[in-house]
């Protein structure tokens, strides 16, 4: 494949160009570190040193998120054991028990995205608070829903972990940049200026 950088419509597998792409397709996009539309293990692993988290938890989150959507992302092909994600693929491996801001084609829903902050930022209009926020997986957890749940409160708690504030709030904007994919790239410019590791 070309490998002309995203700004000049790199091509992604299935010819899927980034201007194209859902904004789960490019929220995840930005671990497929060699623009392939794949992301193995180790390019999770990458792509989560580069936004600031540390060797072990890079190596559980690799292994767990390859893990788990690596075979949902392949329908109708034969398992691999390199557990490959499939960028074009990825609204296949939405887990339940969300907050319903990507469909399920991995588009953005604004008004479930504005609900979130209606519903649970109590303190401050515009941010989450880590109470809000876990009060908010609790409310999005659907009954008997153990796997998706876990699922997601692993998600907001690893973003929580890297994207709070000093104050210890996720701001309005920090989670919007996670749903469009802008967040990723953000962090790891600060990262990498500061040479700052958790």
């Amino acid at each position: 494949m070309a490998s002309s950088s995203k700004s000049e419509g790199k091509n992604c597998e299935g010819n899927l160009k980034y201007e194209e792409m859902t904004p789960l397709q490019k929220h995840v996009a930005f671990f497929d570190r060699n623009k392939d539309g794949l992301i193995y293990p180790w390019e999770t692993f990458q792509g989560m040193r580069a936004i600031g988290a540390g060797i072990g938890l890079s190596t559980v989150a690799a292994m767990f998120i390859n893990g788990a959507l690596g075979p949902k992302t392949r329908p109708g092909k034969f398992p691999s054991l390199l557990f490959p994600i499939y960028v074009e693929n990825i609204s296949r491996g939405k887990h339940t028990s969300d907050s319903g801001v990507y469909d399920s084609e991995g588009r953005f829903v604004p008004e479930k995205f504005e609900e979130i902050f209606k519903k649970y930022a109590k303190t401050k209009a515009v941010a989450l608070s880590e109470k809000e926020l876990d009060d908010m997986l609790l409310g999005n957890k659907e009954p008997k829903d153990s796997k998706g749940h876990f699922a997601g409160k692993t998600e907001w708690k690893v973003l929580y972990l890297l994207a709070k504030d000093k104050d210890g709030f996720l701001s309005k904007d920090t989670i919007k940049g996670v749903y469009d994919g802008s967040l990723f790239t953000k962090l790891e410019q600060e990262r990498s200026s500061s040479q700052k590791k958790i």
